[in-house]
């Protein structure tokens, strides 16, 4: 998880993400910053992050994320 975090780090270094549980619902990653995030987590943990897991529920929190990688990991 701390590789997810780093990337986050380099998008937006002001927000506390190892504590954070509402990235999206609480408006702290823009749609740039998402697009962003995706490129970056699809090179770093070479996955596809397919349109329909492009959801909030997914990117609210580091844990959300590192499941949704280990999942595609899984099924790719």
């Amino acid at each position: 998880m701390e590789k997810i975090i780093e990337i986050l780090e380099d998008i937006k270094p002001e927000v506390d993400y190892a504590q954070c549980k509402e990235l999206i619902d609480g408006h702290y990653l823009d749609s740039l910053s998402i697009i962003s995030l995706i490129a970056e987590l699809e090179e770093e943990f070479d996955i596809t992050i397919p349109a329909i897991e492009i959801i909030p529920a997914n990117f609210n929190s580091v844990e959300a994320m590192y499941e949704m990688i280990q999942r595609l990991q899984e099924e790719g």
